[in-house]
């Protein structure tokens, strides 16, 4: 008889079963930290392209296939490499996929990896869709790189990008939203605004929320970030703080990068996984959120959470847009876990469990 699996979202025990089953293939063991409650990170292989475009491979053709056409030179990342601004790079990663046919996944920047304007997709073979990967796929993992305000430090085994697995359909209704916020509180709002699958999230521009303090706009001709070195820069060096001057909006500068908080509270429970999707891309010239996996136990109470601010990670586009407190920049969708992780979110000692305005973890706090 074949094996009943429920449907949701793979903990960090079934990505260990995926891996040792051989759905998951890669060289070298996992690192210690390599899987997280409800994904795994993906680490650079040895070798990056620079390319002239970024593409995807579309059926039936092999990224590696359309690589030859697109590249421009390699790089040996083995001792470490920068990667430009403005540029477009490809590197395979070092996992490889063999999935069941009732497993599919999706892939996402990490935390740190959006917080640093690096913008990155997964491509994988015959693709017609970026970070999306079919029930069944069998073969290699691409990450294209795209430094957009700092250059970055890289080397094999650097940590970018991450993946989610799911069995089946596993997202909320509007229905069971309302009944999860009512019974645990997702976000830390009255009434909050529940439609099409998702709770709406605000940006908070208030004065009181942080001493005066908006938020962050990057600096530009910066020096480079080593993407695996933590609490190494000064925020100075690399960061204009923003404070409030009495007015409830912030003027967008055109093609700026901005680190803002939301407005809510986030909780997640730990039978759940949620994910930051784009509210509307007609709503204003901003997009929001590069990174958007929040996994089982963020802001959780039993794990040093009581809510926590997802930070927004907006860049602005042609023109100037006034963003005003409150606006609605995103939506939350929650998932089923297919069953609790072994290891929530707050219990791996994680950087932004409780966070408020924070930056990434290469920064040294502030004060």
């Amino acid at each position: 008889m074949a094996e009943h699996h429920k449907a949701g979202i793979l903990p960090a025990q079934s990505i260990s079963a995926l891996h040792a089953a051989g759905g998951i293939v890669c060289a070298h063991p996992f690192d210690s930290d390599q899987v997280q409650p409800a994904s795994l990170d993906l680490r650079l292989g040895r070798t990056a392209w620079r390319i002239r475009a970024s593409f995807l491979p579309g059926a039936d053709k092999s990224v590696a296939e359309r690589r030859s056409d697109l590249g421009l030179h390699k790089l040996d990342l083995a001792d470490g490499a920068v990667l430009e601004t403005g540029c477009v790079y490809l590197v395979e990663l070092a996992e490889r996929l063999k999935l069941p046919a009732d497993i599919a996944a999706s892939t996402n920047p990490k935390s740190s990896t959006g917080r640093l304007d690096v913008f990155t997709r997964v491509i994988a073979d015959s693709a017609r869709a970026f970070d999306v990967i079919p029930a069944g796929y069998e073969g290699p993992l691409y990450l294209e790189i795209s430094p957009r305000t700092f250059p970055i430090l890289v080397r094999a085994g650097s940590r970018l990008s991450q993946i989610r697995f799911r069995r089946g359909a596993c997202r909320l209704s509007d229905t069971d939203l309302l009944a999860l916020q009512a019974a645990q509180g997702l976000v830390d709002s009255a009434a909050p605004d529940v439609s099409g699958g998702g709770i709406a999230v605000g940006v908070d521009l208030s004065a009181a929320s942080w001493n005066g303090l908006l938020g962050f706009r990057a600096k530009r001709h910066t020096g480079v970030i080593d993407v695996d070195q933590r609490a190494a820069l000064d925020v100075e060096d690399f960061w204009e703080p923003i404070h409030a001057r009495g007015r409830s909006g912030l003027i967008l500068e055109p093609d700026a990068f901005y680190i803002l908080a939301s407005r809510e509270a986030v909780h997640v429970p730990p039978d759940y996984a949620a994910e930051m999707v784009p509210f509307d891309p007609l709503v204003g010239e901003f997009r929001v959120h590069y990174a958007g996996f929040f996994d089982p136990g963020f802001g959780d109470a039993a794990v040093g959470g009581t809510g926590a601010r997802a930070v927004l990670e907006v860049r602005s586009r042609e023109v100037p847009f006034i963003l005003e407190h409150g606006q609605i920049v995103g939506r939350l969708i929650y998932e089923h876990m297919e069953q609790r992780p072994n290891v929530l979110y707050g219990e791996l000692g994680s950087n932004y469990q409780g966070q408020g305005l924070k930056l990434s973890k290469h920064f040294r706090p502030v004060g």
